[in-house]
């Protein structure tokens, strides 16, 4: 089953002079882990936005669970999409405590699913602290707890390893993993690094230009990519790859 789909979505910002987005199809099944992919411009923010229901599209439609919720004269507020958004700069309120901040999303507090949320990140016994004791990778934890405590239905996480160190974004890709398997949430990463997509997507898009360029399982488009640019990527990839390794050889 389609959780989502995006119908013949344009977005501008400068009355249709230009696009940040043109002519974008996508279907995103329900339960799996998808990352959207591509440089800096390409428009994965925006569509980011546009699904999530902060921004309104120009011509298109954006279904969810087959609820029409963005076309050309509707935008559903993003507390009615059952959606949970982790935003690249984290966006942790400084003065709550880790506990609050998770909570914040709910009509009321509540201790029990606080609790599950603080062992599922393994951050128990920090529920009295502040974002700004927390390191960088414990503040990431703490914003996906916000985001799941509301138990969405897709979680859009913008960025989540681009501050990170290689070891600390391989124990958060291993924590995503782990979270996708315990609440069966569809998840949609979006990234610039394509390294993130293959350590934990199972379906990728490839955007370039506002224009998506290849989708599907993310094995068989890196195996046998069909567009230049993912050839190129994948070219720059294993030519890093290669390098580490004459490095630890050498």
């Amino acid at each position: 089953m389609n959780i989502l789909e995006v119908q013949s979505l344009y977005k501008s910002f400068d009355a249709g002079r230009t696009y940040v987005l043109k002519d974008i199809h996508l279907s995103v099944e329900e339960g799996k882990i998808y990352a959207l992919i591509g440089d800096s411009g390409s428009g994965k923010t925006t569509l980011f936005r546009l699904i999530a229901g902060l921004e309104p599209l120009d011509t298109g439609t954006i279904w969810i669970k087959n609820k029409r919720m963005s076309d050309e004269t509707r935008l559903v507020p993003p507390h009615e999409r059952g959606i949970g958004m982790v935003f690249q700069d984290l966006a942790l309120f400084p003065h709550l405590t880790v506990s609050r901040n998770i909570s914040f999303g709910l009509a009321d507090h509540d201790d029990d699913k606080v609790k599950e949320m603080l062992i599922l990140i393994e951050l128990e016994g920090y529920e009295n602290r502040y974002p700004h004791q927390l390191s960088i990778g414990q503040q990431q934890r703490v914003a996906i707890a916000r985001a799941l405590v509301i138990n969405p239905e897709i979680l859009l996480l913008d960025e989540p390893f681009s501050n990170l160190d290689e070891t600390l974004k391989q124990a958060l890709r291993g924590k995503l993993l782990t979270i996708a398997n315990r609440f069966d949430t569809t998840m949609f990463l979006i990234t610039h690094d394509v390294r993130d997509a293959l350590a934990i997507a199972e379906k990728g898009i490839f955007l370039q230009d506002g224009e998506v360029i290849e989708q599907g399982p993310m094995d068989t488009i890196f195996n046998n990519p069909q567009s230049g640019y993912v050839r190129s990527v994948k070219h720059n990839l294993t030519r890093s790859a290669e390098h580490i390794l004459s490095k630890l050889g050498g």
